[in-house]
């Protein structure tokens, strides 16, 4: 029998996570963000649940979208990332894939190809990782007119720096830098909304958000949970309590011996560690559950298990299954306690852990 260490996944409550972006957004479309994995869900089972619900997915790269054709599912798909290579350019034609060009090479790529797909064209409106600076748009434009291939462009596309900080006035400076560098062709589409931008008053989503972590219960913004704005956790990730004892006063736990009992402790150890991507930093007093009563980890996080306290669970027993996050304790929660933000634990679960999808 293999062991019971699980993540647990409520498409339902993927469907309504989607359902309150789409409220969010306003007038604009919704497309659902399922790279990385589906955010470490599953590309597949995860875009077949929304299958009804969304008009468009988007993912970073090729082998994303082709994964999405793979389950079957015909809605357009935007490559956030754009192609790796020129040839790309013709199967994303082929198949109704939507690159993102953002550099010169890709315009190169573009003017060999025999199959121009629909595409978009990304704007650095300050994030300075991809696209064209404002100033070059024009020539990039006039560009593209002399190839013919402006009747293939969508729309323009940004990225935000900062919309996860409430207190961030980078977001307004950098809408209304891509607001005046894409005003020539008001006839053409224009997407900016990362989760992020769902929950700051007031900011202009345009014609396509562009929804990620949100969709799987995360929360984009700093100091928020998930449950804090109205979100749902999709996963659970849960693994069964194997092994309980008493430490006693002035005993220690674990690697390095760096959680010493000031008191005797009834403690128990939990089938899953970093070999499984629950994070080897996450210390002393963050938060699991076990039968939905919030306990906390002690000492260090092992390959393959890690230790509890289950002072605050005294009926709990050998074969329980404990709550790593889910319902009881938000990823966000996790996150926080390892220094790290909820995108990375989800999409860091490795294969070794099953994936049971209700």
């Amino acid at each position: 029998m293999p062991r019971s260490t699980a993540a647990r996944i409520d498409l339902e409550a993927l469907g309504r996570n989607y359902q309150a972006a789409c409220r969010l957004a306003g007038g604009a479309q919704v497309m659902a963000v399922v790279k990385a994995n589906g955010y470490g869900h599953g590309i597949g089972p995860v875009a077949s649940a929304l299958n009804r619900l969304v008009p468009k997915f988007a993912v970073a790269c090729l082998e994303e979208a082709v994964a999405i054709r793979e389950s079957g599912l015909q809605q357009p798909v935007v490559l956030l990332q754009g192609v790796h290579a020129g040839p790309d350019l013709a199967e994303c034609g082929q198949h109704d894939f939507e690159p993102v060009l953002h550099s010169v090479q890709q315009l190169e790529w573009l003017e060999r190809s025999d199959q121009q797909p629909a595409y978009w064209l990304k704007v650095n409106s300050g994030m300075n990782r991809l696209g064209f600076h404002p100033d070059e748009l024009a020539g990039v434009m006039a560009r593209l007119g002399a190839l013919g291939a402006t009747e293939r462009l969508l729309g323009f596309v940004t990225h935000f720096a900062c919309a996860d900080d409430a207190e961030s006035t980078m977001t307004a400076e950098q809408t209304s830098v891509f607001e005046r560098a894409t005003a020539p062709w008001p006839e053409l589409m224009k997407s900016v909304a990362n989760s992020a931008a769902h929950f700051r008053v007031g900011q202009p989503l345009f014609d396509w958000s562009r929804p990620g972590i949100m969709l799987y219960g995360g929360s984009p913004m700093i100091g928020k949970t998930g449950p804090d704005l109205g979100l749902e956790p999709v996963m659970s990730l849960e693994a069964p309590l194997i092994s309980t004892r008493v430490v006693r006063a002035g005993e220690s736990v674990g690697y390095g011996a760096g959680w010493v009992a000031d008191r005797d402790t009834r403690m128990g150890m939990v089938a899953i560690g970093y070999g499984d991507g629950y994070p080897r930093h996450a210390g002393t007093n963050t938060p699991a559950a076990i039968n939905g009563q919030r306990i906390r980890l002690i000492g260090r996080v092992s390959m393959d298990m890690l230790a509890v306290d289950l002072t605050e669970a005294p009926e709990a027993r050998e074969g329980d299954s404990v709550e790593l996050w889910g319902k009881t304790v938000s990823v966000d929660e996790v996150a926080a306690c390892a220094g790290t933000i909820s995108y990375e634990l989800l999409t860091g679960i490795t294969s070794r852990v099953t994936r049971l999808y209700r």
